[in-house]
């Protein structure tokens, strides 16, 4: 023990290896708290075979406790179903599980100073009663992610879903926000629709946050990083979170058939774990020049080498990691509305916007053609990111947080 006050930090899933935007996001703040004001018990789901990672785990806590998690059966999305009539949403319905509970009320009874709930839906891992100073991390409102799939999904029942869906997420998520003696949000944005369609009072706000030595320190061309190639473009993102995929068919059919009448020759690779299979035989039977990837150990080389980084989003929550990624690598963007959502990017400036397909075509199409305006525009974006938000500031603001919410402060 350090004689520091204690900081339970829960998280609905293995941090390791950080391959999602919540669990990158996450992982940075425990890093940047590690060794702080705070002592810092991790506690989450432990991989079912693989040794723990303790120099990674030795990088976010002080101690590290974990429960046993099944492995997902194959029929999982479908017994999933079960699920359809519960006051839940689906997706919080199946995050209930008694090994959680039982690790949880343990470290609870040990009365720590502050705990930090990650993610809306762990907090159905919660007793009833919440009996020291807490807090909810919020990565995005989950019922306008609901809503947003609602808006374009692609028939009534599939609508219908969605709407009832979201309308359990908007219960849950009210109902939760009010637990907490704290709120973090990652945007005015989603701090403003907490405050006015929940009533939320005790909210509080962090900026986006990136690793500028990681992702800002480009290597030299070699064999593993080579040079850019020519007419590439370049997506990063979980290929198994429907938003992804949703943006990946809309760009397939309306947005690429555009690029190409143009620039025959673009190709297009999609950087993220478990793309889905009839999205890749869609691809190829339509003798698309698409690159999945699946999982990778290290996303830079693929930026390095593409001359635009898209964000075709229309449906998803929060702020997009992956945008200041991009930018700190250097690589100039085009992206929607929704893909730049809660980030203080100015378009034209720092990247182009479009939410309509054709324009969207024609502004990466712009970029493919124009090297003087990719330079200015990644130019630009990074020296805007590189002076404002740093991983290190982030967690600072978070740490103070935490601070005032332990010692009784709002």
């Amino acid at each position: 023990m350090t004689g520091r006050p204690r900081l339970l930090f829960l998280v609905p899933w293995f941090l390791f290896p950080a391959n999602t935007g919540g669990r990158i996001r996450t992982r940075d703040i425990l890093r940047g708290l590690k060794g702080g004001r705070f002592e810092i018990t991790l506690v989450s789901p432990k991989p079912a075979q693989e040794p723990l990672p303790e120099a990674e785990l030795a990088s976010v806590c002080d101690q590290f406790v974990g429960w046993s998690q099944s492995e997902p059966s194959p029929l999982a999305s479908y017994t999933r179903a079960r699920f359809l009539f519960s006051e839940l949403p689906i997706w919080v319905a199946t995050d209930r599980s008694p090994a959680a509970r039982r690790a949880i009320d343990a470290e609870l009874k040990r009365q720590p100073d502050v705990v930090v709930v990650d993610f809306a839906h762990t907090a159905v891992l919660l007793p009833a009663r919440i009996d020291v100073p807490s807090i909810l991390f919020t990565h995005n409102v989950e019922a306008e992610i609901f809503r947003r799939h609602g808006g374009v999904a692609r028939n009534f029942p599939l609508r219908a879903f969605w709407r009832s869906q979201r309308e359990k997420m908007a219960r849950f998520e009210r109902a939760s926000l009010r637990r907490f003696d704290g709120v973090v949000a990652v945007s005015e944005q989603d701090r403003d629709f907490f405050v006015t369609e929940y009533g939320a009072n005790n909210v509080s706000v962090i900026p986006t946050g990136v690793d500028l030595a990681y992702f800002g320190a480009k290597a030299e061309p070699n064999s593993a990083n080579p040079p850019v190639d020519g007419d590439t473009v370049v997506f990063t993102g979980s290929m198994d979170w429907m938003p992804n995929i949703d943006s990946i068919n809309y760009l397939m059919a309306d947005i690429w058939p555009r690029i190409v009448a143009e620039k025959p020759k673009s190709r297009f690779t999609i950087v993220g774990r478990n793309p889905p299979k009839r999205l890749i035989d869609t691809a190829k039977g339509r003798g698309l020049n698409w690159e999945f990837t699946g999982l990778v150990d290290d996303v830079r080389p693929y930026v390095w080498r593409s001359q635009v980084y898209i964000v075709p989003l229309r449906v998803g929550g929060g702020t997009r990691l992956k945008v200041f990624e991009a930018v700190a690598m250097g690589c100039p963007i085009v992206s929607t509305s929704i893909g730049v959502e809660g980030l203080p990017l100015e378009p034209d400036q720092h990247y182009l916007l479009s939410d309509d397909p054709e324009d969207f075509a024609a502004a990466v199409v712009r970029l493919l053609n124009d090297a003087t305006l990719r330079d200015r525009l990644a130019r630009q974006a990074y020296e805007y990111v590189r002076e404002r938000f740093s991983s290190r500031v982030v967690a600072k603001t978070f740490e103070d947080i935490c601070a005032g919410v332990a010692s009784g402060r709002d």
